[in-house]
This record gives C-alpha cells, structure tokens and sequence, in this order.
C-alpha cells in the first residue's frame, strides 16, 4: 500500500510510542551520524521498531518528518526554470509542478533510537517525495557544473 500522505501513519506512530510507554523527541538525525537502517518487511514494521527500542531500553525515540511547503515547490520550479536549457527536456519542469498537489502532505517520516552509540533508524517515504528529493539532487548537481568553452586552438 503506497500512501500520498503518511500524517496518518505519524499519527499512528505518537500513539504507538506513548501506549510502550516511551517519550519522542522531535529531531533529525542527519546522513553523517553512524547508522543502522531498520529494514521493514511489510508497513507496519516501523511498530517492530518500535518494540526494537523498547527492548533495548532506549529512553526515547527521536522522531522527524517533512510537510511539503508551498514555498519549496516554488523553490524548486524557479531552480528548474533556471537550469532547464532550451535543448533539455522539460520532463524536470513538469515533475515539479505536478509537486504542488502535494503541498501540506507529510512525505516523509524517520525514527530513530540509539544504542551502543549508533543510531538505528526507520526511514519511510511517499513516491512523490522521492521524487523531490531527486530533482532537488539534479538541480543542486546542475548548479555546480562549469562550463568551460575555452577554445584551445
């Protein structure tokens, strides 16, 4: 089952927690902190993550998510604008403007626990989510491209 918009799921997940008796902390843990990824068998495996952190007495699960903003489409479809060239295909324009249907879902959900110093965290996205993260990724790597049209004749 592939949802639009997880606020449900975070939802069920606050109920969760408290119901095992565990605290949240609304926090992010970024890409350079040592991690386990939490693999999920089917979608309601973020509650054997949970019982993963009770079992292993975490005092709190840190918990984060991303609501679209309309000032992020915007942001996007001006970053698109600007590197689509005339002879590129405009299939980039088209993804982030069909983003603004999505606006004010939440499209991505992490939890996270620590233990013996790593960080064990459950991620889970929306495909339209995916989908910005990539062409956010394409335009930041459009950005950084030089072009040098030196002739060296």
């Amino acid at each position: 089952m592939h949802l639009d918009d997880l606020s449900s799921v975070k939802d069920d997940m606050v109920a969760f927690i408290a119901g095992h008796g565990m605290r949240r902390m609304n926090s992010y843990v970024p890409e350079d902190v040592p991690t386990v990824i939490f693999e999920e068998d089917d979608s309601d495996g973020w509650k054997d993550f949970v019982e993963h952190a009770k079992s292993a007495n975490a005092p709190f699960l840190t918990m984060s998510e991303v609501v679209l903003e309309p000032e992020d489409v915007a942001t996007l479809i001006g970053q698109v604008r600007d590197h689509n060239y005339p002879d590129h295909d405009a299939v980039e324009l088209e993804e982030a403007q069909e983003l603004t249907q999505h606006v004010g879902k939440t499209g991505y959900l992490q939890l996270g626990f620590s233990h013996g110093g790593v960080m064990y965290l459950y991620e889970t996205a929306t495909e339209w989510y995916d989908t910005f993260q990539e062409l956010m990724e394409t335009v930041t790597d459009l950005g950084q491209i030089i072009v040098d049209d030196t002739d060296e004749d």
